[in-house]
């Protein structure tokens, strides 16, 4: 629990630990990562035994009484609100834009919290503690917002204004010193930030991947030819694949539109999955857990992009080709193999329009997405 640095409660009754490096050591909980550490205080070796131990006495005594009082080794006395939960932080500024806005705009910044909790639960370690709201975690949010879920420029700089106001929130009520947002520059509005691959990127990070990290290579033909989302990737278990029927479910609790969804499982995914002994694993088992590989355990959709990054530099390519390039290369090339509708139904778009942006950069499952001809 972390509701604040001088109420967290969670330590072991310091101990004297004598030999060459005497010192007094107890356990506390760090805040930030909700885990208990250990903590060591040296005491001289340049006094007799009796004296150290006189020593060991009185800082055990002070230790404790302050452990007691509520004082945590890891919380910095100067920003001791940032320890306050961020779920506890963020109910408390929905009910207070719930009493000081109107009711259209209560609406909106609530439903921008639940989106930002959505991006804090999908990530490989959660943010717990308020003051982890920095410039980096804004600037993350909003990449995520572009990366993952395909938001538009103008709503991505839509949302840097609202963390504007959300930060100052934060800082007012001291749980943050400084409004990170300023730094953050908006999205040119006419510019779309991310490029498809061309045939000889794909047959080159095919060829790469495949050699050095042949279960990242497994999750890029994923987005390559199912279009599934990052974060719904992350979802995926054993148990949603069907051989038989060659398609992947995406439930509706995880997936962007909130609905059921089937899409087609790809000839080569299929032969990619038997290689690598993906069938063998129960069927509650992920399918990208960390660093890609089947477990019980859930990973964070930051692994992707972060991964992508990595192969990016090696390979030499500009900051806009990005995991999310895997998706636009795979519809352009499905439309193009096979028609914009089959494209169109294979990405769960709602409309043809939605498809078009793409190709200028239970729902039907088609027997021709499980077998054109991909570049990957």
């Amino acid at each position: 629990m972390c509701a604040s640095a001088n109420k967290i409660i969670g330590f072991t009754i310091p101990m004297f630990h004598p030999g060459k490096r005497s010192y007094v050591a107890f356990s506390a909980l760090d805040p930030a990562e909700g885990v208990m550490k250990r903590v060591r205080y040296y005491v001289s070796n340049n006094v007799s035994e009796k004296e150290q131990i006189k020593r060991a006495q009185l800082l055990m005594k002070e230790l404790l009484a302050k452990l007691s009082a509520g004082w945590n080794p890891f919380a910095n006395p100067e920003t001791n609100r940032g320890y306050h939960l961020i779920k506890d932080v963020m109910e408390n500024y929905v009910k207070y834009i719930e009493k000081s806005l109107r009711k259209k705009s209560y609406e909106n910044y609530k439903s921008r919290v639940k989106v930002m909790k959505e991006y804090i639960e999908s990530t490989s370690i959660p943010i717990r503690c308020v003051y982890q709201i920095d410039e980096a975690f804004m600037n993350d949010f909003l990449d995520w917002l572009v990366l993952d879920r395909e938001v538009s420029p103008r709503t991505r700089n839509n949302y840097r204004l609202w963390l504007s106001s959300f930060a100052d929130y934060l800082v007012k009520r001291k749980y943050i010193a400084t409004n990170p947002v300023p730094n953050i520059d908006n999205m040119k509005e006419d510019k779309k930030r991310r490029q498809p691959l061309t045939k000889e990127m794909l047959e080159r990070l095919s060829a790469i991947t495949k050699e050095e990290d042949p279960y990242f290579h497994l999750a890029c033909m994923m987005m390559y030819y199912t279009f599934i989302r990052p974060t719904e990737m992350s979802y995926i278990k054993i148990g949603d694949i069907s051989i038989k029927e060659q398609t992947i479910k995406v439930s509706a609790e995880h997936s962007k539109n909130k609905k059921d969804g089937y899409v087609a499982l790809h000839d080569a995914l299929i032969k990619e999955m038997i290689a690598l002994g993906t069938f063998n694993c129960p069927s509650n088992y992920y399918l990208f857990s960390k660093k890609f590989r089947p477990s019980e355990r859930r990973a964070g959709a930051d692994q992707y992009n972060k991964t992508f990054a990595k192969f990016r530099k090696k390979l030499k390519w500009k900051s806009e080709y990005v995991f999310y390039s895997l998706k636009d290369s795979g519809i352009r090339d499905l439309a193009n193999a096979e028609g914009i509708v089959i494209a169109r139904d294979q990405a769960r778009h709602s409309d043809i329009s939605v498809t078009n942006r793409y190709l200028e950069g239970k729902e039907k499952v088609h027997e021709e997405a499980k077998h054109f001809k991909g570049e990957l």
